[in-house]
């Protein structure tokens, strides 16, 4: 646990100053900052309601390329995710790799042209498109939207497909019970308001639906001095881990073949009254020599299919114009 973060989140929160705030992954990045003192090189957007407006523009393909990891590669890393399950070490870990991509776009470009719930760019080091809502406290209560599940809204009866699968229905039952437990932690009355529902998601070329639920709990008033505990407390999210946490994140530390960095951590902003988080998926770094980098993945379970699994992380590269 990052100590000097939860101090600094509590600080701000006991005050009622507005900030934003990053974190990494696994904690040991952070970037938090008074909304009064944020730099012009650090962008955001929250606009929840855009994610459903799915633009009608096609991506020419020369205006992304991909060069993923080779399916053998991914094939070794699944392979031994799937002996963890046999030996009942995780129900579910999420596999992610990073795939140098090409485009004509800059970091500033993307940015403004995405289509996304959850926009941020951040310096000239990454820019995030992200359809996940991590928490969001309101009126002392706290919520959080877990994701699990994608499929093309070109598939014939999607809805009823990946609702109706019992691989997806598995995976994303066992995400909404850790995130449940996860706030449990955290505060009392927790309850799955809405469980599975669909959201559409602009994916560039394609419109993915994506599964999520809704879950709910009751904090005690003085929460806002608590900031720092509530976060520091579920982190990472569950969504983009696995189940049992603690277990699936070292797993997952010896499997994948880079560093996730900011990727998958969260950014957010508290207005004083209110706080609102995303997870960050869909995430674009810049390397020091200017190569791009897209990070994405998937749920891996015992009934996943490793050639699905693998074009689902090729799927989740886009660029949501």
């Amino acid at each position: 646990m990052n100590k000097d973060l939860q101090n600094l989140l509590n600080k701000y929160g006991s005050l009622k100053e507005p900030f934003f705030f990053l974190i990494s992954y696994d904690l040991s990045k952070s970037y938090v900052k008074p909304l009064s003192e944020l730099p012009n090189e650090v962008k955001y957007e929250i606009n929840e309601k855009v994610s459903s407006k799915l633009s009608t523009k096609t991506l020419e393909k020369e205006e992304l390329k991909k060069y993923p990891l080779s399916f053998n590669e991914y094939k070794k890393s699944f392979d031994i995710l799937q002996e963890h399950i046999k030996n009942g070490n995780s129900y579910i870990l999420n596999l992610t790799a990073k795939t140098k991509i090409e485009t004509k776009f800059s970091l500033d470009e993307i940015y403004e042209k995405a289509n996304a719930k959850y926009k941020l760019k951040f310096f000239d080091e990454f820019v995030c498109f992200s359809p996940e809502k991590f928490i969001e406290i309101k009126k002392n209560k706290i919520a959080t939207y877990p994701m699990k599940g994608t499929i093309d809204s070109k598939v014939e009866n999607a809805s009823a497909k990946i609702l109706g699968n019992i691989k997806e229905m598995a995976e994303h039952t066992m995400v909404v019970d850790l995130l449940r437990n996860d706030l449990g932690i955290v505060a009392n009355k927790i309850k799955v308001d809405k469980f599975r529902y669909i959201d559409k998601i602009n994916a560039g070329d394609k419109k993915l639906l994506q599964v999520s639920s809704k879950i709910t709990g009751q904090l005690d008033e003085d929460w806002h001095s608590k900031i720092g505990d509530i976060l520091t407390s579920i982190l990472p999210a569950g969504s983009i881990t696995g189940t049992p946490k603690k277990k699936t994140v070292e797993i997952l530390k010896e499997n994948e073949s880079y560093d996730r960095d900011y990727y998958t951590g969260v950014f957010g902003v508290y207005d004083g009254k209110s706080l609102n988080s995303c997870v960050m998926i869909r995430f674009i770094e810049k390397d020091e020599k200017g190569n791009l980098y897209y990070k994405s993945g998937g749920g891996i379970t015992c009934d996943s299919n490793v050639e699905d699994e693998y074009k689902e992380l090729i799927d989740k590269i886009y660029l949501p114009f």
